[in-house]
């Protein structure tokens, strides 16, 4: 019989006066009862709406249903059938707007915890499972399998890779920095997604016969023509890691960053660790602009560092912010100051060429814009200044131009784009893109989506190819 309880069994969490002075994951996972009690709470429905809001199309009815009896191992090989990283998408996917949206049992009350059964499901076979090979897990290569470059090691890229090595292709991945993960490893904080799991999903592509290959400019230390002299295919997952400003005085002071480069100091380089070599500073106020997840994971960092005050500055409200609403609520617990309808207008120094305070322009909210937000509108000489020696900008990214600046012939948008229909085809023959290069910045399930759909098409193709057809 279904668990028909109302609500979602809550998940453990660190206390907010003692996690926003450290970097030790937040969130802190179900336990075995939990999970049981937790998954009896799917209906099992015979239409699986579930599914149909999930961008990798894990057969989610079916994992519940071995969760719900116990059977932990055998929920983690359904998942892992579907999904090439199952510990990481239960932490930070916005099941809220997917999977869980459609939950039935949402109408009335909360719908099933599916991304915490997720993460709970790959967390228990990481400590149970041992080296195991799992049944998910791809022999060698086949003879006659097609040998692909995925260009970046993010979401996109490693999903990518993972439908590619199951279905038995060669595949190497080339990754500019020195570890891989892309986004995993330098965007996203250490107490939302420990390193240790992104490592861990990338060593069981690695098992699966995955070559990665790091400290590799792809369009600098060897280009994409160069790749398809090598192999059948490339796809280009690089990500959207280009940072926008706002083009407002005083943003080149010092003291104002872009959320990456502070992000990718604290995360990859983790500046905040003791005896780090990577530089980064500590600030007494930091203004964070943006309501994104970036903004609350750069405000959070802030904060950890060891800041007596954070703000976050977004010129709408709470109801249009688009951060997840556990971000948010996580963020506020901590002590995160949220300052809405404002607007930078001026970074103010010091006189010495630091940043000293952030002026904005106080805003109202008028007519819907394009996206259905309300657009805001200033007030009329109304001003206020708030008090930082840190300014974060995180307002947005796009792709970075260098490897659709050496691929002639790769058709872009106007805003830097990778042109790719909804099968990851683009203009060049045997060349694929999913992911922020082709949709701009978005979320970690929807770029997985896009470079498992690149993968089918890449096998699909070259079958096409070998047969004459």
């Amino acid at each position: 019989m279904p668990n028909m309880a109302m609500k979602k069994q809550p998940m453990p969490a660190q206390p907010p006066e003692e996690r926003r002075r450290n970097f030790r994951e937040v969130a802190l996972g179900y336990t075995p009862d939990q999970a049981v009690e937790e998954a009896a709470r799917c209906l099992r429905c015979k239409n699986r709406p579930c599914v149909g809001g999930c961008p990798v199309q894990i057969a989610i009815p079916d994992f519940l249903e071995k969760m719900a009896a116990g059977d932990f191992e055998g929920a983690f090989q359904v998942i892992s059938q579907a999904s090439s990283l199952p510990a990481v998408c239960g932490r930070v996917c916005p099941q809220e707007n997917q999977c869980e949206k459609y939950c039935v049992r949402g109408i009335k009350g909360e719908p099933v915890a599916i991304g915490r059964l997720e993460r709970f499901a790959a967390d228990w076979h990481a400590a149970h499972a041992g080296e195991a090979p799992s049944p998910a897990a791809a022999p060698a290569p086949r003879e006659g399998a097609p040998r692909v470059a995925v260009v970046g090691s993010g979401p996109s890229g490693l999903a990518c890779a993972g439908e590619l090595a199951r279905n038995g292709a060669a595949v190497t991945v080339f990754e500019a920095l020195h570890t891989p993960g892309g986004v995993l490893v330098y965007g996203i904080p250490e107490f939302r997604l420990p390193k240790e799991i992104v490592r861990r999903e990338i060593d069981s592509l690695r098992q699966m016969g995955v070559e990665m290959v790091t400290n590799a400019v792809v369009g600098r230390s060897l280009t994409v023509e160069e790749l398809l002299e090598r192999y059948d295919a490339v796809f280009i997952g690089s990500g959207a890691g280009l940072p926008r400003f706002m083009g407002i005085p005083g943003e080149n002071l010092k003291g104002v960053y872009s959320a990456n480069e502070f992000l990718t100091r604290v995360n990859l380089m983790k500046a905040y660790e003791p005896g780090s070599h990577t530089p980064v500073q500590r600030p007494v106020r930091a203004a964070v602009v943006g309501g994104g997840n970036v903004a609350m994971d750069a405000a959070r960092c802030a904060l950890r560092l060891g800041a007596q005050e954070v703000s976050i500055v977004y010129r709408r409200s709470m109801e249009e912010i688009p951060a997840r609403a556990e971000e948010v609520e996580h963020a506020r617990e901590e002590g995160i100051i949220f300052r809405l309808l404002t607007n930078p207008v001026e970074v103010l120094g010091d006189g010495k060429g630091w940043v000293r305070a952030l002026r904005c322009a106080e805003m109202e909210l008028g007519e819907p814009d394009s996206t259905g937000r309300r657009r805001p509108v200033e007030k009329p000489g109304a001003f206020v200044e708030i008090p930082a020696d840190c300014v974060i900008m995180a307002i947005g990214t796009s792709p970075n131009p260098l490897l659709a600046g050496t691929t002639p012939g790769l058709d872009t948008q106007k805003w830097g784009g990778i042109v790719a229909d909804g099968s990851g085809r683009t203009s060049l023959p045997r060349v694929y893109a999913g992911g922020d290069a082709v949709t701009g910045a978005a979320t970690v399930i929807l770029a997985m989506g896009a470079g498992k759909t690149a993968a089918r098409s890449i096998l699909e193709d070259f079958r096409s190819v070998r047969s004459g057809s």
